[in-house]
């Protein structure tokens, strides 16, 4: 029996086509995706601002998949409920902008949301250490969040480690997600270190041979993983 773990895709709209968003959604789904990760920015815990409720809600009449949804916000209490409502499946919340973070995790439970997360790559994982138990995913971020196609820190590998460290130790049930310059050439490494969910944007969206083709090669490298 192979011991190769099983790895979850969630392939980011932030780097999508927005003039063809659903159609590039319907491809990702058809071309094996297990989750659409979508990036909710706005404007003040990061540079960036993206999108609101109604383009989750169009995205979710697009796809039959979990709704990955990564809200990198300031006092994300007040928009929990909306982005519920339009379809999240999973509200990863960031621990930096929680002041209350245990009260947001449950307040996304109540909302029928999967819990997550999040951590920047200068954050310790003590931050969450306290609600680990609570919570349905864990998302260690690669690069500094914000913007599509950055470079991947390979640092931030040993914290991933450590996290997957504790969370075996407690026995939790959280999924570990990377997100941030994940590729076919490192989204083995991240694995290796205790991933179970690559977030992947550029590498997927904007890739020459397509959405199809760069899932396969991204499926390819994980085959590649020692048993």
């Amino acid at each position: 029996m192979s011991d190769t773990p099983s790895v979850k895709i969630a392939p980011s709209i932030l780097s999508a086509d927005f003039a063809r968003l659903g159609e590039q959604v319907a491809e990702a789904t058809a071309a094996g995706a297990d989750y659409i990760h979508v990036d909710i920015m706005d404007g003040r815990f990061v540079p960036n601002i993206t999108i609101g409720p109604m383009v989750v809600e169009a995205v979710r009449r697009c796809t039959h998949l979990p709704m990955d949804v990564h809200l990198m916000v300031m006092e994300p209490e007040r928009v929990i409920p909306a982005f519920a409502r339009a379809g999240a499946t999973i509200l990863t919340v960031h621990a930096e902008a929680c002041t209350h973070l245990h009260r947001v995790v449950h307040q996304i439970k109540e909302h029928g949301a999967r819990a997550g997360v999040a951590i920047n790559p200068a954050t310790s994982p003590t931050a969450v250490e306290e609600v680990l138990a609570d919570l349905d995913l864990v998302l260690v971020m690669t690069v500094n969040p914000g913007f599509p196609a950055q470079e991947f820190i390979a640092g931030v590998l040993d914290k991933v480690r450590r996290v997957r460290r504790k969370l075996d130790d407690l026995g939790a049930k959280a999924e570990l997600e990377v997100d941030g310059g994940i590729k076919s050439r490192n989204a083995a490494e991240a694995v290796r270190a205790g991933a179970r969910v690559l977030v992947a944007g550029s590498a997927i969206f904007a890739s020459e041979g397509g959405v199809r083709e760069a899932m396969k090669e991204m499926r390819a490298s994980l085959s590649k993983l020692p048993s």
